[in-house]
């Protein structure tokens, strides 16, 4: 099974429209990142953009659970397809 690769399902880069979201945050949290020059909006979006692909992916694995499993018990039983061709 293959999961889905990253890329065509990370949220559109910098180029796409912005839309304005409030957000709480703790202050010491603010007040350090301004210390330290850290974007808001930058810092958010890529840790939202991580949340974003980490979900999916374990909807991916729990929606394709049946399928794995399956596909581990006939490896289990039976030995990899093909593993007679193997070169290593």
């Amino acid at each position: 099974m293959r999961m889905p690769r990253q890329s065509s399902h990370t949220p559109a880069r910098r180029t796409s429209p912005r839309r304005a979201a409030n957000v709480t945050v703790r202050p010491e949290y603010v007040t350090e990142a301004r210390e330290l020059g850290i974007n808001l909006s930058e810092a958010f979006e890529r840790g939202l953009t991580e949340a974003i692909a980490r979900a999916r992916a374990e909807r991916w694995m729990e929606e394709n659970r049946e399928a794995l499993d399956s596909y581990n018990r006939f490896v289990e039983r039976d030995g990899l397809p093909l593993e007679d061709l193997r070169l290593f």
